[in-house]
């Protein structure tokens, strides 16, 4: 149950962020949710191999080109998904990054009280 949750979090984080940056749209809720599982298995999938293939250039730069492979998985799904688009690199790093912020909020809520 808390996976669908999650599910219906990040697809709502993926909306409001489409209304909220121009160069990134979503045509429907539904494509929003399809948006969130992809987002989820090319994370789960696509992103260990890269981090473990760009480990010298995310060691030399102190970690911040995990933020690039953040965008690349960005731009992956508008490929993936038809009915969303994300304009360029920057738009896609933006949107990553906010996502990232949005779904830590969100996710925050469904997190139990450990002292009940």
């Amino acid at each position: 149950m808390k996976l669908i949750i999650r599910i219906l979090l990040s697809a709502l984080a993926v909306i409001i962020l489409a209304n909220i940056l121009p160069g990134v749209g979503v045509d429907s809720y539904t494509t929003a949710i399809i948006v969130a599982i992809v987002l989820g298995l090319l994370n789960f999938i696509v992103k260990p191999i890269l981090v473990i293939l760009t480990l010298p250039i995310t060691i030399l730069t102190l970690g911040l080109f995990l933020l690039i492979i953040n965008a690349l998985i960005i731009l992956l799904a508008d490929r993936f998904v038809s009915g969303f688009t994300v304009d360029s690199i920057w738009w896609a790093l933006l949107f990553s990054l906010l996502l990232t912020f949005l779904e830590s909020i969100f996710f925050s809520f469904l997190k139990e009280d450990k002292n009940s």
